[in-house]
């Protein structure tokens, strides 16, 4: 199946626009999937050269922005280019969707950051995206693929109008299952449902990677833990420095032992993570976040 069709995409060729530093960031590609989703293709060699499944950069998009962390969605080696898939939820997302045009610079990026995903030939393995987490799972799905294993993918949307990648992930995965809220594509259901169906028919299951909302990632280790197969989560919670000094991306694992997903991550144990810290600790900024995107959005642009 194929769900482009209704979507905006841009595309710039290689020379650098006029007024821009040569050593600016350049977006090359930008493609909207939704009225919040949109994607960023950067090019930046150096990263696009040493990046691997499971890392992430963090991005300042001007002089006096703030520098949040984004998983890497995809990278081109030989075209010197790393996607970034982005919703905009906050101050900082929103402006840069509405700013983040193809042909401008980002001010910075830093990265790869935090330690690669083990990938192996593990026999068979599920990726499980949810939402916003489809994109940054597709280089372990590649990757997995590429080392041999036999990759089921599953990934859940709130409806059809929302599904994104399908057409990269059927290239990969020896099987692929769409969950939605609403049944109106794939299966009705969570991505639990799905993950319950592989299961079922493949008994012999190894590994587990998911990557999405903590409380989605919490129920993926749930129905894995009484089968006791591996299961691993992506965590993205609150991040500063990314060099483990700011404390700010603590993760509270079994008993009271603590890590830093920027540098011991951002890959977790999933049946060792604490998610009701890790939650609790998201919405430590949430009343400074509503009052930030309330008032960029009263100031006149």
């Amino acid at each position: 199946m194929s769900s482009s069709k209704n979507r905006k995409f841009h595309q710039i060729n290689s020379s650098t626009p006029e007024g821009y530093h040569a050593c600016a960031i350049e977006i090359v590609r930008r493609e909207d999937f939704s009225d919040v989703t949109y994607l960023l293709e950067i090019r930046h060699p150096m990263i696009a050269k040493a990046a691997q499944p499971g890392q992430f950069v963090i991005v300042m998009s001007h002089e006096d922005g703030e520098r949040i962390p984004l998983t890497i969605a995809d990278f081109d080696r030989e075209n010197g280019t790393i996607t970034l898939v982005i919703q905009a939820v906050g101050k900082t997302t929103k402006e840069m969707q509405r700013d983040c045009l193809v042909g401008t610079p980002l001010y910075s990026v830093t990265g790869p950051m935090g330690e690669p995903s083990h990938i192996s030939n593990v026999g068979k393995v599920v990726c499980v995206g949810g939402g916003l987490g489809v994109a940054p799972v597709f280089p372990q799905v590649r990757a997995y693929k590429q080392a041999g294993a036999y990759v089921i993918g599953i990934v859940g949307f709130r409806n059809k109008d929302l599904v994104f990648w399908d057409d990269k992930f059927l290239q990969y995965c020896d099987e692929f299952i769409i969950c939605s809220d609403d049944g109106s594509v794939g299966i009705k259901g969570r991505v639990t449902d799905g993950i319950q169906r592989a299961i079922e028919k493949h008994p012999d299951i190894r590994e587990l990677l998911a990557i999405g909302p903590p409380i989605m990632m919490q129920a993926c280790a749930e129905t894995t833990r009484p089968y006791g197969i591996k299961t691993t989560v992506s965590l993205n919670p609150v991040m500063v420095d990314g060099t483990g000094m700011c404390g700010g991306c603590r993760v509270k694992l079994g008993d009271n032992k603590m890590k830093f997903a920027c540098v011991d991550g951002p890959e977790f144990d999933g049946h060792q993570v604490d998610f009701t810290d890790l939650i609790n600790r998201l919405k430590r900024f949430s009343k400074e976040e509503k009052l930030a995107v309330e008032k960029w959005t009263d100031i006149p642009k």
